[in-house]
């Protein structure tokens, strides 16, 4: 009895120490974490990311190339309504490509240093590597971290991200707000490191030819010159803060008079955001005198594409004290659109059109994640204008007054509204 008794015991101590050689504490997987992303060559993955900011889910599909030192590639496509976004990271700069609409923006920015993104391996670890309060726990076949979230949209505070135990890649990511409320999920369906790519999968032109544009010719974009927009953008700058003061700010609302007004004042709205418009460089006469020009591009009219049909959208989310005050049809730098003004707490005014295909243009701005898009955040003298483009439709959102923080809430949350 004994014997059988002391068997049991070696057998038990001896599983145990089986077991513990199989783990890993967090300290052991935050060490091999540090060495995998120090030692990153490439990499390369795709899945879903499904986004819980509106009042429905949006899921889109996402693809993630890397290269060092610093070749980057992600691709966003919503399947539904057949629209492709991609961001590239290349040796001659960043660029946000909308190619079947051949737009192709170009940032001074050093991208993805100074912001990360939930789909990116490097910025995924490094949140798990800087906040000394993680919290670990091992399952079945993956390491889970909760940690703080890193990203420059302030309603994102935490995520949880699963590893998986072979190997460490990505398995899932789930980003949530201060209230434990899910915002973002990122699934990923295949991941491997050690990818070798083509040069072309970086490169600019060879992305924009990959889609059609829209007018289905499948030209390719044009390239303005750097030092074009540089020239422009001191002009610009000076303009906007000659009318601010009625863009999307007070004084452009205590001045307005009823609907009868709204006309009007859309012309100084139009005119400031023209100015810090990310598309300066398409229209040289808009540069050279954009305050004339905007005016004239501004007057209310039956703003409607070809097919007769003019789909408005509108934000869900409003901040606190905040009202919407009225809209107005107008045509901005040639194409047809809306113009909305809210009042309240914040000012703003947010125009929607729909361009044609353009031509590359330096934007002067920040990148920013809008989880479903990227968008452009310019800074005037006077106001903040944030850009961005959603299912064929541009949009500027400008205000003297509204935070940066709240300026990404409005723009996540813009729904479709109504056929005009």
């Amino acid at each position: 009895m004994r014997r059988m008794t002391w068997a049991a015991a070696m057998i038990l101590c001896f599983s145990l120490v089986l077991a513990a050689c199989g783990t890993k504490d967090a300290e052991s997987v935050v060490k091999d974490l540090d060495k995998v992303v120090n030692g990153l060559e490439s990499y390369q993955g795709s899945g879903t990311m499904t986004l819980h900011t509106g009042q429905q889910p949006l899921t889109y599909k996402v693809e993630v190339s890397y290269q060092k030192p610093q070749y980057y590639r992600i691709k966003l496509t919503n399947e539904e309504k057949d629209i492709t976004q991609i961001v590239l990271r290349n040796d001659d700069g960043v660029f946000v490509l909308t190619p079947r609409l051949n737009k192709v923006f170009r940032f001074q920015s050093d991208w993805p240093q100074n912001q990360g993104q939930v789909y990116l391996y490097q910025t995924l670890v490094q949140s798990i590597l800087l906040d000394n309060s993680r919290q670990f726990a091992s399952e079945e076949s993956a390491y889970v971290f909760d940690v703080m979230a890193n990203y420059n949209n302030g309603s994102l505070a935490r995520q949880k991200i699963w590893l998986d135990k072979s190997s460490y890649k990505p398995v899932h990511v789930e980003v949530s707000d201060a209230n434990a409320a899910l915002m973002v999920e990122v699934q990923f369906n295949t991941f491997e490191f050690g990818s070798k790519f083509d040069k072309s999968v970086f490169e600019t032109e060879a992305n924009m030819k990959s889609t059609p544009s829209s007018s289905g010719t499948g030209d390719q974009a044009t390239s303005a010159m750097p030092e074009d927009n540089a020239n422009n953008n001191g002009t610009d700058n000076n303009q906007a803060a000659g009318s601010s003061n009625n863009a999307g700010g007070q004084n452009d609302v205590d001045s307005s008079t009823g609907s009868s007004g709204s006309s009007s004042n859309a012309n100084t709205d139009a005119n400031s955001e023209q100015n810090t418009d990310t598309e300066q460089n398409v229209d040289s006469d808009q540069n050279t005198d954009g305050s004339s020009n905007a005016g004239e591009d501004a007057n209310e009219t039956s703003a409607l594409p070809d097919d007769g049909v003019f789909l408005t959208m509108a934000p869900t989310y409003l901040p606190e004290g905040v009202v919407w005050k009225d809209s107005s049809d107008v045509e901005f730098a040639g194409n047809p659109g809306q113009l909305t003004r809210y009042t309240g707490v914040y000012d703003f005014s947010l125009i929607q059109t729909q361009p044609h295909d353009q031509a590359a243009s330096l934007v002067p701005g920040t990148l920013v994640d809008l989880g479903f898009t990227w968008g452009e955040l310019t800074s005037g003298a006077e106001q903040q204008t944030l850009s961005w483009t959603y299912e064929g439709d541009q949009f500027r959102l400008a205000s003297a007054t509204l935070p940066e923080t709240e300026m990404i809430k409005i723009a996540q949350s813009v729904q479709s509204g109504v056929d005009k």
